[in-house]
This record gives structure tokens, C-alpha cells and sequence, in this order.
């Protein structure tokens, strides 16, 4: 379509490819983004993409993949001469704290793994219930980076940072009663935490983080196979 300006090198310059942000868009310019972005087999990502317009991306769209609880619609790469496989990268874990934590968690593991990282989920590890973030944390410290997803006043990033060494990515979300704010206190935690190093990215910023948790794992991955 003529209003869109696909740009295709981005992923030479970055290492990251455009990804389509959905929610402005109508599902005929999501369509036509996703398919520009994905010719000669590099796949393509549109993010924030409500059930409507999947609907209607999924009938332009010849097998393209609905992320549903993500949000996201996936056209996968096929690797080939146009499409190399993407770059290597170190295990990433994202971490829920509740359940209705989960639709940010999934996207921002859905763009981790269409970015070429291995992902492990671990849901509802919330503080509430600190036993059950205990038992897994020796799952979470497998992993390189982790991206860490809270609600409420955040406190999960924070006990982690006290916790393990990896690096950790927060994401605040917009979940919590009225005196959250639609996230904002769960921000203003997080960027006051008491344990130093944490990342925090914007509310319900589940693409930022995977991104960030990507490039780290990229170089994490390097790391790793050096002799």
C-alpha cells in the first residue's frame, strides 16, 4: 500500500528486522507489511493485533500464525540464500508473576523466539506465593538473560535481582486495582528497586524487552564459542 514505507535493511543494520506495530494499523496495511517484510522467506512479526483484525490478516494472509494470547501474527522465516538463519543466541527465561501477567510475558517471548533465541516460560512465580518462585529458580538461572514480567507493585524483578546473577529485563504491566494506575506504580517501582542492575523497559513493553534480552543473549552465545 502507498502509505507504508517498508524498511527492509534493518535487520543488516541491526540485527533486528522491522517488526509491524499493529495496534494503529488496519489488518489490510498489517497484510501488506507482513508480506512485504517476509518476501524471499525472512518472515515477518506484526505485534498488538486484536482478535478483528487477525480475523481478517489470517484470510489475506496464506499461512500466517496467530499468537493469540501474544497478540502477535507470525509469518515464519523459511533460512535460504534471502533469508539467513538468525543469529545464535543464549537461552532466554520469561517470568510471570501471575497469570494475568501472561499475555505480555507470551509477547515478549514470541519476538524472542521469532528472533532466532531459545525460550523457557515459568508462570505464576509471584511473590504472593514465594515458595513457587524458589522451586523453579534453578530453571530460571539455566537461562543467559531473563525477562522478568510483574504487575500489581512489581515486586518480582526485585527478588530475582537478589537472587540470581543473570541479567534481568523488567516489564511492568498495566494489571493491578485502581490505585495502580494502569502500571504506573508498577513503574515507578521498578525504577526504584532495591536491587541494583535490573533493566526496566516501558509498561506492558514486551517486545523492548525481548529485544534487549536478545542482544544480550546474542552476545552471551559469542561468548560461548569462543575457544
Amino acid at each position: 500500500m502507498t502509505d507504508l514505507v517498508i524498511d527492509r535493511e534493518r535487520e543488516a543494520r541491526t540485527g533486528v528486522p522491522e517488526l509491524v506495530f499493529g495496534a494503529r494499523k488496519t489488518a489490510e496495511q498489517i497484510a501488506s507489511a507482513l508480506q512485504q517484510l517476509a518476501r524471499g522467506g525472512r518472515g515477518a512479526l506484526a505485534t498488538l493485533v486484536d482478535d478483528e483484525k487477525a480475523r481478517v490478516v489470517a484470510e489475506l494472509v496464506p499461512g500466517v500464525v496467530h499468537h493469540a494470547r501474544a497478540r502477535c501474527m507470525e509469518i515464519p522465516r523459511v533460512p535460504g540464500p534471502d533469508a539467513p538463519a538468525p543469529v545464535p543466541a543464549g537461552l532466554i527465561a520469561v517470568v510471570c508473576a501471575g497469570t494475568s501477567d501472561v499475555p505480555v510475558g507470551d509477547e515478549a517471548a514470541v519476538v524472542a523466539a521469532f528472533l532466532g533465541a531459545p525460550v523457557v516460560r515459568i508462570t505464576d512465580v509471584g511473590v504472593a506465593g514465594l515458595h513457587r518462585l524458589l522451586a523453579r529458580i534453578d530453571d530460571i538461572n539455566r537461562a543467559e538473560v531473563v525477562i522478568a514480567v510483574a504487575g500489581m507493585e512489581a515486586a518480582l524483578p526485585s527478588v530475582l535481582g537478589g537472587l540470581i546473577d543473570r541479567p534481568i529485563i523488567a516489564v511492568p504491566t498495566s494489571v493491578g486495582y485502581g490505585v495502580s494506575v494502569d502500571g504506573l506504580v508498577a513503574l515507578g517501582a521498578l525504577l526504584s528497586a532495591c536491587a541494583p542492575g535490573i533493566t526496566v523497559v516501558n509498561i506492558d513493553n514486551g517486545v523492548g524487552a525481548a529485544v534487549a534480552a536478545v542482544r544480550i543473549a546474542r552476545i552471551a552465545a559469542r561468548a560461548a564459542s569462543r575457544p
